[in-house]
């Protein structure tokens, strides 16, 4: 398999530590949105990563999809994501806010970063910053010091997603060490753990 992406990606990164869980073997292609849109773009009309390039040819794009495939291919009853009912709806939500937050805060980004001074509205960048923050918060409510993982007491999508989110939070300012302590203590953790460590841009 080939992953199409740059790991500065949150969505990126996500699926190349859903891989290295999975110990699914694949190259990965570290082209970027911005700087590489035209060599994406054979990959995803939409000129956005990751894609997965799987052994047959077929090519997945967005990494909510990309991830679904794996879980099907790793076996539902084996997934980082449980396959039904209310342990999975509890994964999925957290998945939902962290990649949420994923969003808001790249917008921000963009936004400081792509367009000239008088162009920008400090209003609204102030309020996709206070969406992600509040979506960190809300995780990080949720963690338990004591406890390596998020839910179901093993590693699940819900850990993934919320260190992306994290990472890409302290990269824009947001002080997850003060403000999301466990949070911040949870992603500490996982970094440890090897497909988290070989995935750091």
């Amino acid at each position: 398999m080939l992953l199409v992406g740059v790991n500065r990606s949150p969505y990126t990164r996500r699926v190349a530590i859903t891989l290295r869980v999975y110990g699914m073997p694949f190259e990965q292609r570290a082209l970027s949105g911005f700087a590489d849109r035209a060599e994406v773009r054979t990959r995803n009309p939409l000129g956005r990563i990751p894609a997965l390039v799987l052994d047959n040819g077929e090519t997945l794009i967005d990494s909510g999809a990309i991830i679904d495939h794996l879980d099907e291919t790793r076996g539902r009853d084996r997934a980082l994501t449980p396959h039904a009912g209310a342990d999975r709806r509890a994964v999925l939500k957290v998945a939902a806010m962290m990649m949420g937050a994923c969003d808001k805060a790249l917008q921000a980004a963009y936004s400081r970063n792509h367009m000239p001074p008088e162009k920008q509205h400090l209003p609204w960048f102030d309020d996709c910053i206070a969406q992600a923050a509040s979506a960190l918060a809300a995780v990080d409510a949720m963690a338990n010091l004591n406890e390596p993982y998020l839910l179901l007491g093993r590693l699940t999508q819900a850990d993934i997603t919320a260190f992306v989110a994290e990472r890409l939070a302290r990269g824009l300012g947001i002080d997850t060490d003060t403000q999301m302590p466990k949070l911040r203590a949870l992603t500490r953790g996982l970094m440890e753990e090897e497909p988290f460590r070989s995935t750091e841009p």
